[in-house]
């Protein structure tokens, strides 16, 4: 899935192609260290090779039926930018993110784990939804 983000303010006759969905999740943060990982802790699920400074997200394997799949920009509550999902977590885990942190094990710590608010962008379905 492919999502176009343009920095245009829309005007009247700009229909958006796109809508930022509301989703609550438990939010926790992870590095990329060998110890703290099976096999290659740089190399992700969907073989993406992370680097510290990327904003990436882990996601549960639920939330991809909820509409955050391999790529999704996600805006994180108390963060800023956007992150984009780029790793998925074991399938015991359930409505939860992992927050990537680089190899900075502190700062991952000190997220620590909380129930948070993310927004994450999903493609307008122009076949049921009302253009006025």
């Amino acid at each position: 899935m492919t999502f176009y983000i343009s920095c245009k303010e829309p005007n009247e006759t700009h229909v958006e192609a796109v809508n930022w969905k509301t989703l609550k999740v438990t939010a926790s943060a992870y590095n990329s260290l060998a110890y703290q990982s099976q096999g290659n802790p740089k190399i992700t699920a969907w073989g993406d090779t992370l680097k510290p400074g990327m904003n990436v997200i882990a996601i549960s394997r639920d939330l991809m039926k909820k509409g955050l799949v391999y790529n999704t920009p996600v805006k994180i509550d108390g963060l800023s930018g956007i992150f984009f999902v780029k790793d998925k977590m074991h399938h015991r885990w359930k409505n939860k993110i992992d927050i990537y942190m680089g190899e900075d094990v502190q700062r991952a710590k000190n997220w620590g784990r909380k129930k948070i608010n993310i927004q994450f962008l999903v493609p307008r379905d122009s076949l049921t939804e009302k253009i006025e």
